[in-house]
């Protein structure tokens, strides 16, 4: 009986040693890992066993799940936030710099109209204009390309972050099949390096983007699977696990997100990811991309098109220094439409900005769908939906999508709502649900440019003044005269401009019967005829009842009788494109005629009113055409305003992630952290309870060493 009673002292001591040993091999592990980045402190667990001693139970890692799921979280929203923030104050740094500021540009080429308008006939003055000119475009494309860099920096970025999210994709389903294989291997003992390295290269992929973990259900839930937010799976219990992929649809440079399978004997498929949930560094490049860079991009362009737009357009109303109607000034760019995916990439669709529409132009990119095609295969019906810079729909007031549908074209170009004009090739072969997108603004700022460099082509004259009769017996002068239509040709936006230094005889006009108005008579104080410049002069109109002398031709078209302002004259958008009024009172009989301004060259009207743009509300404020546009400074300012402010927004979040993250890390440390002052109480512990067994195993030795002596 005294034998056995030895044997199980000798089993209570020698188990007690390799407990205490397997106690201090773990506090050992603990403290020489106090520096490892992601090491989470390990504990080993004893319990008595029915015949007495003690076992090893369990050695497992110390860990709080939540505090390991808040932390992750956090990690997610700075990882986000940081990069978004690094990226925002790169544009907000640009735009806030004086020295590339297109709001001094505009001030300093305005300021040289106004000054040129003071002399001029003077080359030199015309060509600082000119130089101005070509300077605020400069900073413009300037702007444009620094943006169009910033685009290709953040794919490239795309592609990085992409595939170091696959790989430690890949790393994790790996890692689960490593635990799961070690785990079943030994019951005992929880794998700590390969879970601590699983831990890492989660945190780093959470870092990346946003992602649920979850316990898996095999063997002893060592496996995990790791999905995406949104839902799509990652990573499986088993090790299996799916890609990230970039994509793209017509506009290449514009990358998509999808998640891919990676199954060898199974057939692999793509579904895209919503961008707006995707969090993380990956989260933080698209929110840049599509609320910063991409309406940045837009609004410079769409901005840079209403400047060359409206100064040419005012240009085309003057005369130039050669006694030409005006042109234009600043070359407004055309763009291409991308086909999307399904649509043959041979296939083209041109467009253009409309003349004198530059105030109608959205920041808006725009999708056509053929509809309808005709015997030749050339599109005679089209879809059109307008689209932000991120492919999502524009919305109108109502928050519904802004569609067109039902639109007719044919050949040649097709003007369509915004200022926009499309054209399909002649000879291409188009076919119902051919898509195309169309980038108007995007690139406009860079490909903008000038369209002349000679002075004499600045148009600062008005090209028609009018000469009151020398013999006038009343005090009637002229007050103002304006000009509203230059255009040449036989189409209905003509005006009574011929071309040649002179207005419309009745075999230019559009009459058959009457040349342009050249002559208003004056029969009374309250009523005056309209002439032309026939000889003898055929009254055009008769108007009575005048009660103010302003815009003399517009009442005439409005309220002339006996004979009616002509119909021919009326049907046409803006015929005959001039009129003026008079202050004073003018006398029976007065008479004031309209001639083109031959040898005005010291006329400055039009360079009055070209200095005066700067004031105009130029720029549509969105796709809604009731919204009132906005000054080229104030559409300059919100834009430099509202990059700004996402800017300081993102500075402020940023800050809070970061405070987040710092609570969160703090009490993960304070449950998985190795503290040294406890490690080393449990140290001395461990040491006195190894010497303590080792005291009784010395002790059983000796008795049973007295026991073998006495049966001797």
């Amino acid at each position: 009986m005294s034998f056995i009673r030895n044997t199980d002292l000798f089993s209570i001591a020698t188990s007690g040693v390799a407990a205490s040993t397997r106690l201090l091999q773990t506090t050992g592990n603990n403290i020489a890992n106090v520096n490892t980045e992601g090491y989470v402190r390990e504990r080993t667990s004893l319990s008595t066993p029915q015949i007495g001693g003690v076992e090893v139970a369990y050695t497992e890692r110390v860990i709080n799940q939540f505090a390991v799921n808040q932390r992750r979280r956090d990690l997610t929203e700075v990882g986000e936030w940081r990069t978004y923030d690094e990226k925002a104050n790169a544009i907000d740094n640009l735009l806030a710099n004086e020295a590339n500021s297109i709001s001094t540009g505009l001030s300093d080429f305005f300021a040289s109209v106004q000054t040129a308008a003071d002399d001029p006939s003077s080359l030199s003055s015309r060509d600082v204009v000119l130089g101005e000119a070509r300077q605020l475009l400069g900073q413009m494309s300037t702007m444009s390309d620094f943006l169009r860099a910033k685009e290709k920096e953040v794919n490239l970025e795309f592609t990085s972050a992409v595939n170091r999210a696959n790989s430690l994709i890949e790393q994790i389903g790996e890692l689960n099949k490593a635990i799961t294989f070690v785990t079943s291997a030994n019951l005992k003992e929880d794998p700590g390096s390969l879970l601590n390295e699983r831990d890492n290269a989660i945190n780093e992929l959470a870092g990346l983007l946003s992602i649920e973990v979850r316990d898996g259900g095999n063997a002893g839930g060592s496996g995990l699977a790791v999905n995406l937010t949104t839902g799509e799976s990652l990573v499986l219990e088993d090790g299996d696990f799916n890609i990230l992929e970039l994509g793209s649809d017509a506009d290449l440079t514009f990358k998509e997100i999808q998640v891919g399978t990676n199954f060898t004997n199974k057939g692999n498929t793509s579904i895209n990811v919503l961008e707006n949930d995707l969090g993380g560094v990956l989260g933080g490049l698209f929110r840049y991309r599509d609320e910063i860079l991409g309406p940045a991009q837009r609004d410079l362009g769409q901005l840079a098109v209403a400047i060359g737009d409206a100064i040419n357009s005012q240009n085309r109303l003057g005369m130039d220094m050669d006694q030409q109607l005006g042109g234009d000034i600043i070359a407004l760019p055309t763009f291409s439409g991308l086909p999307y995916t399904d649509t043959p990439g041979n296939l083209t669709v041109e467009g253009r900005f409309t003349p004198g529409k530059g105030a109608e132009i959205t920041d808006a990119d725009i999708k056509i769908t053929v509809t309808a095609v005709n015997g030749a295969d050339q599109p005679t019906e089209i879809t059109i939906e307008y689209l932000e810079g991120n492919g999502e729909p524009k919305r109108d007031a109502t928050g519904n999508p802004i569609v067109l549908t039902g639109i007719t074209v044919g050949a040649g170009y097709n003007e369509i709502q915004g200022g926009i004009e499309i054209e399909f090739d002649p000879s291409d072969t188009f076919s119902v649900d051919n898509e195309f997108l169309l980038q108007p603004t995007k690139f406009a700022a860079n490909n903008i440019e000038m369209a002349t460099m000679r002075p004499e082509d600045l148009a600062f004259a008005l090209p028609v003044r009018v000469e009151p009769d020398g013999e006038n017996l009343g005090d009637a002068i002229v007050s103002f005269t304006k000009v509203t239509n230059t255009t040449l040709g036989t189409g209905n936006d003509r005006s009574a401009f011929d071309g040649n230094g002179g207005l419309h005889d009745v075999a230019g006009s559009p009459s058959a019967t009457q040349g342009a108005p050249v002559q208003i008579v004056f029969v009374s104080e309250t009523e005056f005829q309209v002439l032309d410049g026939e000889n003898p002069a055929n009254v055009i109109t008769n108007v009575t009842g005048v009660t103010n002398y302003e815009n003399l031709l517009e009442q005439a078209q409005n309220s002339g009788a006996a004979p009616a302002w002509p119909a021919s004259f009326a049907a046409l958008d803006d015929y005959p494109g001039y009129d003026f009024s008079l202050s004073g009172i003018p006398k029976p009989g007065d008479s004031f005629t309209i001639q083109y301004n031959t040898d005005g060259i010291d006329d400055n009207r039009n360079a009055v009113i070209m200095g005066g743009l700067q004031e105009g509300a130029f720029v549509q404020l969105s796709s809604e055409s009731t919204n009132q546009a906005r000054t080229f400074q104030e559409a300059y300012s919100s834009m430099v305003g509202r990059v700004g402010e996402q800017s300081a927004n993102a500075d402020i979040t940023l800050r809070a992630s970061e405070a987040t993250l710092a609570s969160s890390e703090k009490w993960f440390q304070s449950v998985s952290g190795v503290s040294l002052d406890e490690e080393a109480a449990n140290l001395v512990r461990f040491q006195q309870s190894y010497a303590a067994s080792a005291q009784i195993l010395r002790a059983a030795q000796e008795l049973f060493d007295t026991i073998l002596a006495a049966a001797r």
